[in-house]
């Protein structure tokens, strides 16, 4: 049995925000699985389903991004998992947005949700998929993580998320290897060209992550 934990906040106004990339995840995985992630559980929502053979069970923590450890050492308690199967997915202000890095371990870096993870359980040796979100010179890093990607960073977004999805499938099927061979991937850049901020100014659509109607990332 697999554990796989998206880390996000809760609440309509974070839906579609930077720290929002493992919530995100855990709606396309869903969907692509048929797994309901709606019993509340834990102080989290849960869905249950499999992937292949095995039985896999979807998690959006519900304490917000600092205390997401707090929700999910309760889960990982009541059902007894190794540590080598909790996945756990975020958004990461240190890769370039749109970068996808899989890893079977390793620390919290920067990040306050996995922070609270690895202090609740009292180990690091989990899997982990970063989703690059990217940082900002000029926004302030809480408004930057809780706030709206720009219009040109919405596509590679949905991209991420999607393939995070299919990772994490290949993952429980294949193995960490070959999902690691297969996903671990950085964004083609393209040109950069002139926008507002050339002019000293800073542009932040609302736009969204994808199709309102579906899961982003479909």
């Amino acid at each position: 049995m697999y554990i796989i934990c998206g880390l996000g906040n809760p609440g309509k106004e974070y839906a579609q925000t930077r720290h929002n990339m493992g919530f995100l995840t855990m709606d396309v995985l869903a969907y692509k699985l048929g797994i309901d992630i709606r019993k509340l559980k834990f102080r989290s929502l849960l869905g249950e389903g499999r992937i292949g053979t095995e039985k896999v069970i979807l998690v959006k923590p519900q304490t917000y991004m600092n205390n997401s450890g707090e929700a999910l050492r309760e889960i990982v308690a009541y059902y007894g998992v190794d540590p080598q199967h909790l996945i756990v997915v975020y958004d990461d202000i240190d890769l370039p947005v749109g970068d996808l890095r899989l890893r079977e371990k390793g620390s919290a870096g920067t990040h306050n949700g996995m922070r609270s993870i690895i202090y609740q359980l009292q180990f690091d040796d989990f899997p982990r998929v970063r989703i690059g979100t990217g940082k900002s010179d000029i926004i302030p890093l809480v408004s930057y993580v809780t706030g709206k990607p720009a219009e040109d960073e919405q596509k590679p977004l949905a991209d991420a998320i999607d393939k995070a999805a299919d990772a994490i499938i290949c993952w429980v099927e294949n193995g960490p290897l070959e999902a690691m061979q297969k996903y671990n991937h950085k964004p083609k850049k393209k040109k950069k060209q002139k926008t507002e901020e050339a002019d000293g100014q800073t542009h932040q659509p609302d736009g969204d992550l994808g199709d309102p109607d579906r899961p982003a990332g479909c």
